[in-house]
């Protein structure tokens, strides 16, 4: 049975900085990619970030495009995201999300091409 566990979240001050990170286990085979996600309340869950297992790849939407980094730990089978510059619209539920296969990196960004999730972790930024 595959697990995502996400941890590091917390309560940060605007213009602060968190370091997500996110283990898998149960994985019989290496994923495709790991995806970011995150949901506010209210909101439509959102993507955050992609990478690919082999580090290649990585897509960020503009909204945190030169404030978040993805990175992964093959060995620890663990991904990251890396938060910088938060703002208080970056409050939200992170999820991370394994995908054994993309179906194109220009879809990357769409929930349906994640086959596993986590439970979150609550980011919550202060003004």
């Amino acid at each position: 049975q595959v697990h995502l566990v996400e941890s590091g979240g917390g309560l940060v001050q605007a213009g602060g900085s968190l370091r997500l990170s996110c283990a898998a286990s149960g994985l019989t085979s290496r994923p495709y990619a790991m995806g970011w996600f995150r949901q506010a309340p209210g909101k439509e869950r959102e993507f955050v970030g992609t990478i690919s297992w082999s580090g290649a790849y990585w897509h960020y939407p503009d909204s945190v495009k030169g404030r978040f980094t993805a990175s992964r730990d093959n060995a620890k089978n663990t991904v990251y995201l890396q938060m910088s510059g938060l703002k208080p619209e970056d409050t939200a539920v992170y999820y991370c999300a394994a995908a054994e296969t993309i179906t194109s990196w220009d879809t990357a960004h769409t929930a349906g091409e994640y086959d596993y999730w986590g439970q979150g972790t609550q980011v919550t930024v202060s003004s």
